[in-house]
């Protein structure tokens, strides 16, 4: 088992990460809360907000994203937002507990303009305010990366979506390998990685499998591993499909911890479907960091005050 966040001398195996995603569940949960104690606080968890600082008009095809220019969602379409409006944000998330401050950016990759100098300065001003900064801005380059470190960028994120096979259906505009490319830029610049995928696309067992595998075997491992659950925004291709069976969520949880043990395993999109019963479940099974905040991007999320009330009712505090 792995118990540090160094390069990883010997691969995890496919076999390995299936035997124990496979386990009855009270064995996996179990196994996953044993590893969770070890390595990370108990009854904490770390609240994270995500500001749109630019929304709408992407050209890639990517069918779970209402922010495509190829779907029509009805979101609205803004440039990128004021420095002033931004910090705006910032400081209200910190008011309400947020220690980590994500922004994103609907582009391909960052712009090498006038643009990628105001995300510099965004992500000075917000270190400013003694929060992590977290940027997702699609692909990026070596120099850019070493840029946003320089800036004082804590983390970004870059999710790889779902297994390198099921990939192709979910997206042709960028492959696979563009993803890793990218990770492994962020890494090379020491940045921390946020690597994550998305629940109840289509994909199997075996593409939630494959993606734990791709994930545990990245060196480092991520920082940070978002696991989200397919929010259906009308006017997407993946609108109709059929809801994800809820303990797949927690099994995926559990084995990202048990084999990402020192990593954020981050409760991400779709909570506001999910019953009190089952967020604590994922929090049993490792989960121990949330987006708070009414939007996610462009989709509805939990507010402010019912995550409060949902950690007074478990007993949990905020990192």
């Amino acid at each position: 088992m792995l118990k540090t966040k160094e390069k990883v001398n010997k691969e995890i195996s496919y076999d390995e990460i299936k035997t124990v995603y496979e386990l009855p569940l009270l064995d996996l949960v179990f196994k996953a809360q044993t590893i969770h104690r070890e390595y990370q606080p108990l009854n904490k968890v770390q609240l994270c907000t995500l500001s749109n600082i630019k929304s709408g008009a992407c050209p890639e095809d990517c069918m779970y994203c209402p922010q495509s220019a190829r779907y029509d969602t009805g979101i609205e379409a803004y440039g990128l937002l004021p420095l002033e409006e931004v910090l705006k944000q910032a400081r209200l998330a910190k008011e309400n507990g947020a220690t980590r401050f994500c922004m994103g950016a609907a582009w391909r990759s960052i712009p090498q303009n006038d643009e990628f100098e105001k995300i510099l300065i965004l992500v000075k001003e917000v270190s400013r305010l003694d929060m992590e900064v977290c940027c997702t801005l699609g692909m990026l380059t070596q120099e850019q990366a070493y840029k946003l470190k320089d800036a004082g960028l804590t983390a970004y994120n870059h999710n790889l979506d779902t297994s390198k096979e099921f990939y192709k259906e979910i997206i042709t505009t960028r492959t696979y390998e563009d993803r890793l490319k990218t990770i492994n830029c962020v890494s090379n610049a020491g940045i921390q990685v946020c690597s994550g995928g998305i629940l109840g696309l289509g994909e199997g067992t075996k593409d939630r499998i494959q993606l734990i595998y791709t994930l545990a075997n990245l060196n480092p491992q991520p920082e940070s591993v978002p696991i989200n659950v397919l929010v259906k925004v009308p006017g997407t291709p993946l609108q109709n499909k059929d809801e994800i069976e809820p303990l797949e969520l927690v099994r995926a949880i559990a084995t990202s911890r048990i084999f990402i043990p020192k990593a954020k395993v981050r409760l991400s999109a779709g909570r506001l479907s999910m019953t009190v019963e089952l967020q604590t479940l994922c929090f049993l099974a490792g989960a121990n960091s949330i987006f708070t905040g009414e939007k996610l991007l462009t989709t509805d999320n939990p507010s402010f005050n019912a995550d409060k009330e949902l950690f007074k009712k478990l007993k949990i505090n905020p990192m």
